[in-house]
């Protein structure tokens, strides 16, 4: 919807030669208005798109002509003219076509000259001999083809497309390896080839060719293409494309030349089958078609052939015989055997296209075929269930145009079965007896829903049975798609399938219906599940519905928008959302936003005002919940009609909105706010063009504008006004301290103005123009934005001012001059982020030309010289040059210093800084058209050695053995002496002892945290030096090797961008082309040192990053030897990697450090258009290496080879071209696991994981096993076919291992690798019978792997086996497992086999209670025959089983059992079975030691888990038991025994459980609330508390008694733990002060409940605890600390908000106002806080505050979650009216003038640490990014002076007001002179104090007015600072344009 500039056509004019020219001069009349005359007009012009409109002339002035003039000779001559220019055009130039379609339309007895002429004009072309002008020629017989009948010049054509193909084709053999000039003779190739296909197809008589003899040269000519194309299908050399041509071709001229056409299918066949028997062919056939006929035909040939068999023959029309459909069948058996073995991504997709060719083709066949063909391809054949099978496991294929295929081919399955069963049922039967569809329907459903191929399948089969069926079998269908839509990658299929679904019942409703109530059912079934998503689904669930599926529900059924509306418009009081949720009210903002976006509501004034109030609109705006007001903002500022005026009433709300919602933290949000405002501007700039329009037609007749119903002058007034006051807003937002998000929002809004409202052009007249609000103070706010320590508010700062509506800057040299050493100075900061600052600054100064004079005093001549050129563009480009010149010229003084000393050089002026100014510098500037090429040659040529230079000084460093953590310090000398050998390794030159000797720090008898932090500072200190002022400045190591990464990083993206940006000289004369050949190389050469080399991460990650920019220009690079140069780096690295020499320099880390990315880089930048060559044989070089060797001593190649291998499977940019290799590499990450070297073993699992993520995704969610990231059997073999044996035989091999007969410990390595790809993999309810690769066999072999005797691997076996086994199976797999069970008299049996076997049942048993056969009516069954295979084995779970392992396994398989099993409930008893399966429990449970006793100790295997176990059977028998009602003497044991249990697992456990069972019933959750048996636990808790020693148990008590109602337990207090309420109070705040974190904040909010309870009861317990009150506001004010944990915080958040109204809001106080205003004060202190949680609750508080009685009229948003942006505000409102209402404003003003002015920040403090502490390079502090101290002072000034204008009498005293005054004036006057003391541009040399002062400066500036409101005088007669007082006036600059804003 935003203002698009319309793409200017370039045309090229055309031109024709000088005795055409002639001719037309010599024909054209006097008058100019013959042909000839607008033909030399036309070519003169040099503009084509004039030209054209002189072409279209032709045919109306030849029209008015003379039939006669046919035989004009001006016409003729003219005609072969036009003929002429016609072939001269070029094929893409649009006048070619104007042309054609004016030729086309002349009058007959003219059109039979002109193509006369094109066909003896064409006849010309086709003698040439050149060989690059062929391609002309081929393009213009295609262009003569489409547009003309060209008669019948077969011979000629095909003579010269045969002469030259095959010139082309040895021209292209000769320039083999130059991928430029191969690519463009490939091209022509595949040109020329569908250039004869088109030949042959157009030409109707070359169909009878065959009558003509052997010698003709026409038959010569087709012969010989014949042969052509048959060696091109053959040649893998050239491109797919062009192979798959020719396979059209070679059909279709054999089509075209053999003869009976009737044998033309067995011919093809035979061909397809390699079965051609040659004595019984045309001898013209067996010479072109030779290599057809052999057996050996490649794969790629045969699917060609197919292919051409499927486009070129006519399937249609019932045209094809028996033979014909035996063809037909022979193909798809092809196809089948060709897609079992392809691996090629590209032919994988030709092979799936040429499939759904394939099913379309059957089609048009079975129309009128025979009934032979019809079962051979019904729903039941074994064609269809392959066809079938290729569906589903290809619909989860990477490839996007795959997956599309599939649904082709499953959509012409249906259609085929139709057509199949059309004759043979009939036509009553319906789709009951069509088993086919219906097995195919309830397959499908069966499917999880992560499966993307279901949604497409499902969507087929409604188009072709209705949604009827679909429904009857799944009525919840609509809610289970729903529930898949917060998964992104579901999304779109999941969305299309419900649009074909309700669209389908909709549909079929209506035609059934006889009124409109059918539109009830409907709703019922598509409306209500999305409302109910919409208010209680999760944020990406309601997200994802908004976006995809609202929308087509409301373009289906626009009336159901009233529908919505209403049942949201009920709900929407009761459901208001807050932070995490949205409640009815986002809903409802989502579907009205959504509605008028599409057009669903007529315009913003009537429709959509009647259906939401102006009150909800505000109320969304600052709603809690982000997305509520996104939608709330969408729906003002979208709409369908861009023109829509923009009412009054939205201007305020948006308005109103941007005050409160520029400071989020979250960049999605950020971005939706920036893109929806830009969408309300692009509709006020073109909605005031149409108010323009209505202006100026006033005089005719005097409308009134029908949508706003005032005057247009009126309305464009108020757009005016608003767009200023917006950008006002916007500006004032950019204030001193303000955070990263709201400089962000700021920024980017301002950005969408400039760009919406851009400088007035033409007939666009603009309603608004930025630099009228631009004024000095906001160009200087603009300039303070590249301080920001993030580089996208520089960015956008920096585009803002470049903006040409914002005018150039300019000042008196004294300024520039300190601006541009202000950036010299940056350049070389020890901070990073300010060379960053510099570079900018550097680059405005450049491009503004507002650089000092003195920098040009050297460079006269030039200046001089640049005045003939294009002025802004030289101007530009000199003064880059000039400062790259200065930067160099500094850098070469610094980097000689360095090679001195680094230490200095990191300490002083890191080198770094400087180079990346360079780059900036460069990286703007349009290298490619430089004027000043001579001057800039020696500039690039030094910055090339300079960059050298600097990288050999901080080289040593990076390439050491431990540069990462390069320390040379140490407090023994033992490490100290371990330490030398990396230091002597360096020896950079330096001339201190820093990298000579490692320094031994002093020993400490004591230490402590104090010693600590001295022992820091002396290691910061312990190095100094002295820089070039002779200044000492501390070092440390972190600085030098920051220095030095940095440094490096800088070098190779400096010379990244030279190689990107530079033109290179093609020979070295050559005068545009910066860059040599040989500078060329010495940058790869320098690239490939550090890549190879280097060991530090930073370095080489950085270096591959500029080596990347170098391939890939050197692989699109002209120069030949340039060209090749990447070949050749590879492969001069692999043969060094595998020649193992070990004097090589290759860096041999355990990750290859470098070397993967070198290798990455060289492989990356290849084409991905051509055959990927380098990577095929990098690939099967590395897979030859990273195989198991037999010398084990040369294992460095095979660690490379690993690594490598890993670096190119994670690289996304090799995409599918990889897939091929990932069987190979899995198979050596398997086998190199069994290494026994530990670096090949260490690289073969990194590479294995690379794997697993490139084989089954990312993982998108928490569940390791999630199936989003598996995959079914199918799949994965049918996609990796070679690992099927490979697998099953590797583990076999494992199996094999772990049940050896000596009971030894025997693990084999693989067994974890190959169980973690295996419990990937999942059967499929879709799986057929036609594979071969069957998961069963895997089976035997996994359940053998259960008996390990490893732990980890019995566990792993148990997951993997789950997977495997059919969710309907799984009952019988459990009961087979459970008799392999040993019974209790056994002699023998293993715990470790019994273990694995449990384990097995366990996992299973989960998978089946979790799956959806829940709902089954057999569930139950299942699970009681299940639990009487258990009770056989019950002795696993007692005494008699030794093992407390196994026994824990067992009873958790108990435990599943119980959860799933009927329970016993009142006069409700379960199946006789179950009955006894709860009477086994009871009786393991009294026998187990909860009840006897334990004689074991801690130190017994397994004891915790059997805990564990025990006690979770415990509590769920005993929950079973209560709700049941039973006595407690029938319980076998209760919770207070199991609360007595001496055991902390028991104890923590059982009150986790109690605990969850209490939170439900607090939140009223529960059904029916809590069982007797544990409501009456208050004592219990209470007499646990004072004895609990275990802390997490001690908290969960705490949490259950926080749960409680303190009236249940607070009475029982005296007589359970002899504490009055007032000692259990200061008790529990004792606790809160002294404990750990999260029992602390326990313990907060605990004691805050207590007090609560206290004060809401009578006077007596009020007074009780008054006293305690005092500690706990110190408690809660002590918990709000910014650098305390956000527990601690959300704690102290909810006790305010528990007692606000006793507390903070009360009518009358109880506590005094001192800590009432302390408290205040901690809730706008946790407002402001930098967490998104804590600030939310702390709107809780607030929220709480404003919507009691006597406080709901202090605000307009009582009772509605709002955001904590706005909270801050609204307190302060609730805070002044309170202060009112208990008449403390002269007690409680001073203290809130104390706020404003920061007396509790202690600025003092601040300036003496300012002046004291020097900044660290690494130096930690706490930082809030979220809070913004000026926005706290506007708020509280705004309510203080409202607060002091409706006072009626002086709330302050003389004395108070005088001492107040006194102290502010003194802070004003102590900042003037800190102002006055800071240097020149210091808002960016001094950025942090410079924000500080200005800050403080604020505050005492509102105090200042407060007081003088106070003492009743003017604001102008109050002596506060002045502008001359603050440098901020100082470094103002001017305008060009001086006006100010208004």
């Amino acid at each position: 919807m935003g203002v698009k500039k319309k793409k200017e056509m370039q045309v090229t004019a055309l031109t024709i030669c000088h005795q055409d020219l002639e001719t037309l001069r010599f024909l054209a009349d006097v008058e100019g208005k013959n042909l000839a005359s607008l033909l030399l007009y036309c070519v003169q012009l040099t503009d084509g798109v004039s030209q054209i409109h002189y072409v279209k002339q032709i045919v109306p002035l030849l029209e008015k002509a003379d039939k006669n003039g046919a035989c004009d000779p001006i016409i003729r001559s003219c005609l072969d003219i036009l003929a002429g220019i016609y072939l001269s055009l070029s094929v893409k130039n649009p006048l070619k076509k104007v042309l054609a379609s004016s030729l086309n339309g002349l009058p007959e007895f003219f059109l039979t000259e002109a193509i006369q002429s094109f066909t003896s004009r064409l006849q010309e072309e086709l003698n040439t001999t050149d060989l690059y002008s062929y391609r002309k020629v081929i393009d213009n017989i295609s262009s003569c083809m489409e547009n003309f009948d060209l008669g019948k010049p077969a011979f000629l054509l095909l003579h010269f497309l045969q002469k030259s193909l095959i010139e082309i084709s040895e021209e292209n053999r000769k320039f083999a390896g130059n991928r430029i000039v191969q690519t463009q003779l490939m091209n022509d190739l595949l040109v020329g080839t569908r250039v004869s296909v088109m030949l042959v197809q157009k030409i109707q008589d070359i169909q009878r060719i065959h009558l003509k003899t052997s010698s003709s040269p026409t038959w010569q000519s087709m012969c010989g293409l014949l042969s052509i194309f048959t060696k091109f299908l053959s040649d893998d050399d050239l491109l797919q494309t062009i192979q798959s041509t020719s396979g059209l071709a070679v059909i279709l001229f054999i089509k075209a030349m053999f003869h009976p056409p009737e044998k033309i299918p067995d011919l093809i066949s035979s061909l397809l089958l390699r079965s051609v028997d040659c004595t019984s062919i045309p001898d013209w056939f067996l010479n072109c078609c030779r290599s057809l006929c052999c057996t050996d035909v490649s794969q790629s040939t045969l699917l060609f052939l197919c292919q051409g068999t499927l486009t070129m023959l006519d399937w249609q029309n019932g045209s094809m015989d028996l033979s014909g459909e035996a063809l037909l069948l022979n193909i798809v058996h092809i196809l089948f055997t060709l897609s079992s073995q392809i691996k090629e991504s590209t032919l994988e997709l030709f092979l799936s296209r040429i499939l759904a060719s394939w099913t379309n083709s059957a089609i048009h066949v079975l129309k009128s075929s025979s009934p032979s063909l019809k079962n051979s391809l019904n729903g039941k054949s074994s064609v269809v269930g392959r066809l079938l099978e290729y569906v589903y496991t290809h619909w989860e294929h990477p490839l996007d145009a795959l997956r599309h295929q599939t649904k082709i081919i499953f959509r012409n399955i249906l259609q085929m079965h139709q057509l199949t069963k059309e004759k043979s049922n009939s036509e009553v039967s319906g789709l009951a007896a069509d088993h086919f569809i219906c097995d195919l329907t309830e397959g499908l459903l069966r499917l999880e829903w992560h499966v993307k191929g279901k949604y497409t399948c499902l969507g087929c089969l409604v188009d072709y049975i209705g949604i009827g069926h679909i429904l009857a079998l799944a009525k919840t269908i609509p809610s289970q798609i729903l529930e898949v839509m917060g998964d992104q990658s579901l999304v779109p299929y999941a969305s299309d399938l419900l649009e074909t679904m309700f669209r389908s019942h909709k549909n079929h409703l209506k035609s059934q219906a006889l009124d409109s109530t059918w539109i009830d059912e409907w709703h019922e079934t598509w409306v209500s599940p999305l409302l109910f998503i919409l208010c209680e689904g999760n944020l990406d669930q309601k997200s994802y519905v908004i976006d995809y599926y609202l929308p087509k529900l409301l373009n289906c059924s626009p009336e159901s928008l009233s529908y919505m509306v209403k049942i949201l418009q009920t709900s929407a009081d009761a459901k208001t959302g807050s932070y995490n949720s949205r409640g009815a009210l986002g809903a409802l903002m989502a579907c009205l936003r959504t509605a008028r976006a599409h057009g669903h509501l007529q315009s913003a004034t009537d429709t959509w005002r009647n259906l939401v109030s102006s009150a909800r609109i505000k109320q969304g705006l600052i709603h809690q919940h982000c997305q509520v007001r996104i939608d709330t903002l969408g729906l003002l500022c979208e709409s369908n009609r861009s023109t829509e005026i923009v009412s009054t009433e939205e201007m305020q709300w948006i308005q109103f909105f941007i005050t409160y919602n520029l400071n989020s933290q979250s960049p999605g949000v950020r971005q939706q706010i920036c893109s929806l405002l830009k969408k309300l501007f692009c509709r006020i700039q073109e909605s005031s063009q149409v108010l323009y329009k209505q202006e100026q037609s006033r005089s005719k007749h005097e409308p009134e504008n029908e949508l706003t119903k005032q005057h247009p002058s009126v309305s464009l007034q108020q757009y005016k006004n608003f767009m200023s006051s917006i950008c006002s807003h916007l500006f004032e937002a950019l204030f001193p301290g303000s955070s990263y998000p709201t400089r962000f929002s700021a920024l980017t809004i301002l950005g969408s103005i400039a760009e919406v409202f851009p400088v007035t052009e033409g007939q666009v007249q603009a309603v608004y123009q930025l630099s009228h609000d631009i004024d000095v103070g906001r160009f200087q706010t603009l300039m303070e934005c590249f301080t920001s320590t993030f580089e996208e508010v520089k960015i956008l700062a920096f585009d803002l001012l470049m903006n040409p509506t914002l005018g150039f800057l300019h000042g008196d040299s004294e300024k520039l001059q300190g601006l541009f050493q202000a950036a010299l100075e940056l350049s070389s900061s020890t901070k990073p982020y300010d060379c960053v600052t510099a570079s900018y600054l550097l680059n405005f100064l450049i491009w503004q030309d507002v650089l000092p004079s003195s920098l040009f005093d050297s460079l006269k001549t030039q200046q001089t010289a640049c005045e003939d050129g294009d002025k802004s563009a030289i101007v530009v480009e000199r003064n880059t040059l000039m400062v790259i010149k200065c930067l160099l010229e500094n850098l070469e003084e610094e980097v000689s210093q360095a090679e001195n000393s680094l230490l200095q050089a990191a300490a002083s002026f890191p080198l770094y800084g400087r180079v990346h100014c360079v780059t900036g510098a460069l990286q703007r500037l349009s290298l490619n058209n430089l004027q000043l090429v001579s001057e800039w040659r020696p500039v690039i040529e030094k910055l090339l050695l300079m960059s050298y230079r600097l990288s050999a000084v901080v080289s040593p460093v990076i390439q050491s053995s431990s540069p990462e953590g390069l320390i040379p310090m140490d407090t023994d000398s033992e490490s100290a002496s371990r330490l030398q050998t990396i230091l002597n390794e360096i020896q950079p030159r330096d001339t201190n002892d820093y990298f000579t000797q490692a320094k031994i720090l002093k020993e400490h008898d004591s230490f402590d945290l104090e010693d600590l932090n001295v022992s820091v500072q002396n290691i910061g200190a312990s190095a100094e030096v002295k820089g070039k002022e002779r200044k000492t400045c501390d070092v440390t190591a972190q600085m030098v090797l920051v220095c030095c990464w940095r440094s490096m990083k800088e070098v190779a993206l400096l010379l990244g961008t030279l190689c990107q940006l530079l033109p290179m000289q093609s020979v070295p004369e050559s005068s545009n082309g910066l860059l040599t050949e040989e500078q060329v190389k010495e940058i790869g050469d320098y690239f490939k040192q550090h890549l190879l080399q280097s060991r530090h991460r930073g370095a080489f990650e950085l270096a591959y990053t500029g080596f990347v920019k170098l391939t890939e220009i050197l692989n699109r690079c002209p120069n030949v030897s340039l060209q090749k140069l990447p070949e050749q780096w590879l492969w001069n690295v692999l043969e060094e990697i595998k020649c193992s020499d070990p004097s090589s320099k290759l860096c041999a880390t355990r990750r290859s450090a470098g070397i993967p990315f070198y290798i990455q880089a060289l492989l990356a930048s290849e084409p991905k258009k051509g055959k990927m060559d380098l990577l095929k044989i990098t690939m099967k070089e590395l897979i030859s290496l990273a195989g198991p060797t037999d010398d084990s001593q040369s294992t460095v190649p095979q660690v490379h080879a690993l690594n490598i291998l890993r670096a190119l499977f994670r690289d996304t940019r090799l995409g599918e071209n990889i897939i091929p290799y990932v069987a190979d590499g899995a198979k050596a990450a398997i086998l190199g696991f069994t290494s026994p070297v530990w670096a090949v073993r260490n690289s073969s699992t990194l590479l294995f994981s690379t794997l697993i993520t490139r084989i089954f995704g990312v993982k998108r969610g928490k569940d390791e096993l999630s199936k989003k990231n598996r995959m079914t059997g199918s799949e994965f073999f049918s996609r990796f076919p070679e690992l099927y044996p490979f697998l099953l035989q590797q583990l076999e091999a494992v199996a094999n291992t772990v049940d050896s007969d000596t009971g030894e410990l025997n693990r084999h390595p693989s067994m974890f690798l190959l169980l973690l790809v295996l419990g990937r993999l999942y059967p499929s309810p879709m799986d057929g019978t036609y594979s071969a690769l069957s998961m069963a066999p895997f089976i035997p072999f996994i359940m053998r792997c259960g008996r390990s005797p490893d732990y980890r691997s019995r566990e792993m076996a148990a997951r993997a086996l789950v997977p495997f086994v059919m969710v309907d199976e799984i009952p019988t797999t459990i009961r087979t497992l459970l008799a392999k069970l040993p019974n209790c008299t056994d002699q023998r049996f293993r715990q470790n086999h019994i273990h694995g076997t449990l384990l097995q049942v366990f996992h299973l048993l989960q998978a089946f209670t979790d799956s959806k056969y829940r709902l089954n009516t057999y569930f139950q069954q299942e699970l009681a025959d299940v639990a009487v295979c258990t009770r056989a084995k019950l002795w696993l779970a007692e005494r008699q089983n030794p093992c407390l392992v196994t026994r824990a396994v067992y009873i958790d398989i108990l435990f599943l059992l119980t959860r799933c099993l009927d329970k016993p409930t009142k006069g409700n008893q379960p199946a006789v079975e179950c009955l006894g399966f709860w009477e086994d429990v009871r009786r393991i449970i009294s026998g187990s030691e909860l009840i006897t006793g334990f004689t074991y100790t801690f130190t017994v295997p397994g004891l915790p888990q059997y805990l564990q176990s025990l006690t979770k059977l415990a509590i769920t028998t005993a929950a079973v038991a209560a709700q049941a009602g039973e006595q407690a003497g029938n319980i076998p044991i209760s919770f207070s025994q199991l609360l007595e249990s001496s055991f902390p697992e028991v104890r923590l456990l059982t009150l986790e459980a109690l605990l969850e069972r209490f939170s439900t019933a607090a939140l009223g959750l529960g059904e029916k609330g809590l069982p007797p048996l544990q409501r009456n636990m208050g004592e219990t808790f209470l007499m646990l508390a004072v004895k609990e020693n275990h802390p997490e148990c001690f908290c969960k008590i705490l949490k259950i008694l926080h749960c409680m109602d303190p009236s249940e337990w607070l009475s029982h207090m005296q007589r359970c733990i002899h504490l009055t309420p007032k000692e259990f109070l200061i008790w529990t705040m004792d606790i809160a002060s002294n404990e750990r974190s999260e029992v602390q904040s326990v313990a907060l909010r605990l004691a805050s409940r207590v007090i609560a309870h206290h004060l809401q009861m009578c006077e007596e317990t009020r007074d009780s605890v008054a006293p305690t009150l005092k500690q706990w506001v110190q408690l809660v004010v002590s918990s709000c600390g910014e650098h305390l944990p956000t527990e601690s915080r959300l704690a102290a958040a909810e006790a305010l908000t528990s007692t606000t109204p006793f507390l903070l809001t009360s009518p009358h106080p109880v506590l005094g106002l001192q800590d009432t205003l302390a408290l205040w004060r901690c809730v706008l202190t946790l407002l402001q806080s930098e967490e998104q949680a804590v600030r939310d609750a702390a709107t809780g508080t607030v929220v709480t505050a404003m919507s009691q009685e006597n406080t709901c009229r202090s605000t307009e948003f009582a009772f509605c979650q709002v955001d904590a942006s706005i909270a801050l505000t609204l307190a302060l409102a609730v805070l002044c009216d309170l202060l009112q209402q208990w008449d403390q404003l002269a007690l409680g003003l001073p203290v809130l003038l104390g706020w404003l002015l920061g007396e509790d920040d202690d600025f003092v403090v601040h300036l003496e640490n300012t002046h004291q502490v020097e900044d660290y390079l690494f130096e930690k502090a706490e930082i809030n990014f979220w809070a913004e101290t000026l926005i706290f002072v506007k708020y509280l000034h705004e309510h203080l002076l409202r607060l002091l204008s409706t006072s009626s009498r002086r709330p302050l005293s003389p004395e108070s007001l005088r001492h107040l005054r006194r102290t502010a004036s003194e802070q004003g006057h102590l900042l003037s002179q800190l102002f006055r003391e800071l240097p020149p541009a210091a808002e960016f040399l001094k950025t942090v104090e410079f924000t500080r002062l200005r800050i403080q400066e604020e505050r005492t500036l509102a105090c200042l007015q407060l007081l003088a409101f106070l003492e009743g005088k003017e604001r102008e007669d109050t002596p506060v600072l002045r502008a001359s007082d603050s440098p901020a006036e100082a470094n103002q600059f001017t305008l060009a344009k001086t006006e100010t804003a208004h």
